[in-house]
C-alpha cells in the first residue's frame, strides 16, 4: 500500500475502500495486527514517549485520521484523503457481519457502551458481537485472558490514546490473530452521546471546529498543542 511519511512514520495513502480491504485481508492473518487512526496529539506524545514512537512503527497500518495529519502531509507535498476513525470502524462492522466475522468492544462507560451495542445491533442485527467490556478496569490481563476465551478477530478499543494503543499491544500478545484498533470516542458517537459534526463541516475538515464548540474544554487539547505540531512539521520540511 502506498504511504505518505510523516516524521518517521509511514500514513496509508489511500482510498477508504482500500483501507477497508486491506483490514479484512489483517483480519484473516495468522497473527494479531495493528491498525492505529492517527492525530497530530498522538504523533506530538510520541516526540516524548519513545515506547509510543516504537508502537506507531510497529503497526500494521497507521490511517490519517485527523485534519491535522491531511494539513500536514500536504504541508510536506502529499495529497492523501482522510479516513476518520469512526466511520471506518463503523464501516468494517458492517463487513464483519457480512462475513460472520466475531467482535469484540472495549472501552467508555458501561451506559454508553450498552447503548453504541444496542444502536449498531439495530443497524447490524447478525453482527456477532461476541465479548464487551467497559473502559473501567485496572486488571489488563483479566480483560486479555476473556479475549482468548471468546476469541473474535476484531477487537474495537475506546480507552483514549495512548492508552489505548497501549493496551492493544499487549493483547496482540495473548491473541493468535485478529486485528485490533483503537476507535477513541467513536462508541459516544454509536450511542448518541456525542453528536457528529454536520456533514458539511466533515467535508471542509471543520468537525474538530464543530467539536470545540460543541464541548469547550476540548480547547485545552488543541492549543497550543496543534499550533506546536505544525510549527514541528514545518521545521522538518525546511530541516531545522
Amino acid at each position: 500500500m502506498k504511504t505518505a511519511k510523516l516524521f518517521d512514520y509511514e500514513i496509508a495513502d489511500t482510498t477508504a475502500k482500500e483501507a477497508l480491504d486491506k483490514a479484512l485481508r489483517l483480519i484473516e492473518e495468522t497473527h494479531a495486527s495493528q491498525i492505529v487512526t492517527i492525530n497530530p496529539e498522538m504523533v506530538n506524545y510520541s516526540f516524548t514517549n519513545s515506547d509510543f514512537a516504537s508502537l506507531l512503527k510497529e503497526a500494521d497500518l497507521l490511517l490519517p485520521d485527523g485534519i491535522g495529519i491531511k494539513i500536514a502531509l500536504a504541508i510536506l507535498g502529499y495529497k492523501v484523503n482522510r479516513i476518520a476513525g469512526v466511520d471506518f470502524a463503523y464501516k468494517l462492522l458492517s463487513e464483519c457481519e457480512k462475513n460472520n466475522v466475531p467482535v469484540a468492544m472495549i472501552g467508555t462507560s458501561e451506559g454508553t457502551l450498552n447503548r453504541a451495542v444496542e444502536n449498531v445491533k439495530k443497524a447490524m442485527p447478525d453482527l456477532k458481537i461476541v465479548y464487551t467490556h467497559n473502559g473501567f478496569f485496572e486488571d489488563n490481563e483479566e480483560i486479555y485472558s476473556a479475549l482468548q476465551a471468546t476469541a473474535p478477530k476484531l477487537v474495537l478499543v475506546a480507552l483514549g490514546s495512548p492508552k489505548q494503543e497501549f493496551f492493544i499491544q499487549g493483547a496482540k500478545k495473548h491473541l493468535k490473530n485478529g486485528l485490533l484498533i483503537g476507535i477513541g470516542g467513536s462508541f459516544d458517537v454509536w450511542a448518541g452521546d456525542v453528536r457528529r459534526a454536520p456533514v458539511l463541516f466533515q467535508k471542509l475538515g471543520l468537525e474538530w471546529l464543530y467539536r470545540v464548540a460543541s464541548q469547550p474544554k476540548r480547547i485545552k487539547r488543541i492549543f497550543p498543542a496543534l499550533p506546536l505540531f505544525f510549527l514541528k512539521v514545518l521545521k522538518h520540511k525546511i530541516g531545522v
